[in-house]
């Protein structure tokens, strides 16, 4: 098929889109021309992203799926190839943490991490895939972080992701004869809900936590979900076909 279908008729999902980091990619998408799927654990907690696309004109779709559910993410993504078009972009960006200490850390912390990030991942990749191999066109986006390089207290988070750019790298290589690329974004902190929780679990006031970090990252500044979902949108473009197994640092300054 072409290659050259234009970018407004293209379809994106976005995991984990019903706030954060997950809520700004899918505005920007749908602000580049794309309809998209705005998923979440809990679907009526997509439609207030979903309306405010809709009123700026763009078409979305809220729907409620467990990435970590092999019949759930198979029954959301055909419902959203057949309601709101067959998907090229995929974002997958749905995430949790269960921090501890290792000698703290149950199993039950570990599986449910890597069950969201690890196998929703593979799971949502594997039922979007066979969409864009047979439209010869298709961008792939995970979620990764910082934490892949060694965070304390975050040993299931750190080593998901971690996992997420293996994944990536090799997506890559199996996708890109298809015409489809991938690519791993790894933020550093961004004020989000869960930075705020994070900060609350150790006893730091929202506000302190934020410029102690933003004291130490070369821009002076903590990082916003829209800086992500930018990076996002590069990804996401045509212009961006020749880029592929890519791992990009959002942090505000250099990482290993």
């Amino acid at each position: 098929m072409s290659t050259t279908t234009p970018t407004a008729t293209r379809t994106a999902i976005v995991t984990g889109a019903a706030r954060g980091i997950g809520a700004s990619v899918a505005r920007r998408l749908a602000e580049d021309g794309l309809a998209v799927a705005v998923l979440d654990l809990d679907e009526a907690a997509c439609k207030p992203v979903v309306e405010g696309i809709e009123a700026a004109g763009g078409r979305a779709l809220a729907v409620g799926v467990n990435v970590a559910d092999e019949a759930s993410v198979q029954a959301a993504v055909e419902r959203i190839a057949e309601e709101l078009g067959e998907p090229t972009v995929l974002v997958n960006n749905a995430g949790i943490i269960r921090d501890n200490l290792l000698f703290k850390m149950t199993a039950d912390d570990w599986d449910a991490v890597m069950n969201v990030h690890l196998r929703g991942s593979f799971l949502m990749t594997r039922a979007v895939q066979g969409y864009l191999t047979k439209a010869g066109w298709g961008r792939i986006v995970n979620l990764s972080s910082t934490s892949a390089l060694g965070n304390r207290g975050q040993a299931n988070y750190s080593a998901a992701k971690a996992g997420l750019q293996g994944f990536t790298k090799t997506l890559a290589i199996e996708l890109g004869k298809y015409g489809v690329t991938a690519n791993a974004i790894a933020p550093g902190f961004i004020e989000t809900e869960m930075t705020a929780a994070t900060a609350e679990r150790v006893g730091v006031p929202f506000e302190e936590f934020k410029a102690a970090i933003a004291a130490e990252t070369p821009v002076a500044r903590i990082g916003k979900p829209d800086d992500i979902a930018h990076a996002v949108s590069f990804f996401a473009s045509e212009g961006a076909g020749f880029v592929s197994g890519q791992v990009l640092y959002v942090a505000g300054g250099p990482k290993a």
